[in-house]
């Protein structure tokens, strides 16, 4: 397994729509071990694989919500091929979202409290299951990956470069340091 470098805004990349995976074979498995690691190393609890430079609907989920008797979060890796939303909720929910490829950056954004996800596991399984809580926001935040949106697009054009003005000042602090 590898860490690979994570896409930043306002790379066009992150824009990129991306396509659907026709096979779950060994190749896109190595990839979604590849995206696990650098989620992890991060730290993140989602990545979608425009993220890491590959145009594939492909993202990778974990929550690490439980943690085992020392402390530690225990690992609960949840794999997503070509996912796709079939129901949501009218019930909104908001949450303090971040990103890895916004990175340091963080607001609130509302989102569907539920929704009803139908994709492919690691293996090929074809699986349907309605989410809700934090597991909902994730998948909807990095399915919008797949369509070239960032949690920033949700927000108003005011908030949204407040945001893009403040990582860039904390781009030129770091460049200086």
């Amino acid at each position: 397994m590898a860490i690979l470098p994570i896409i930043e805004t306002p790379d066009p990349r992150l824009r990129t729509i991306s396509t659907p995976v026709e096979a779950v074979d060994d190749d896109l498995r190595r990839l979604m071990d590849d995206m696990l690691e650098t989620m992890y190393a991060a730290p993140g609890i989602g990545l979608a694989a425009i993220q890491v430079g590959v145009p594939k609907r492909v993202l990778v989920i974990d929550l690490q919500e439980e943690e085992d008797e020392e402390g530690k979060p225990i690992k609960n890796p949840r794999y997503f091929v070509n996912p796709e939303i079939v129901w949501e909720s009218e019930d909104a929910s908001t949450y303090n979202e971040g990103c890895l490829s916004v990175p340091e950056m963080y607001a609130e954004v509302d989102r569907p409290k539920s929704v009803t996800v139908k994709w492919l596991d690691y293996d090929g399984k074809s699986h349907e299951e309605t989410l809700d809580g934090l597991l909902a926001t994730c998948i909807q935040h990095e399915m919008d990956h797949l369509e070239g949106i960032l949690f920033v697009d949700h927000l108003s054009r005011l908030k949204r470069d407040m945001l893009l003005k403040k990582l860039e000042k904390l781009r030129r602090q770091k460049r200086a340091a």
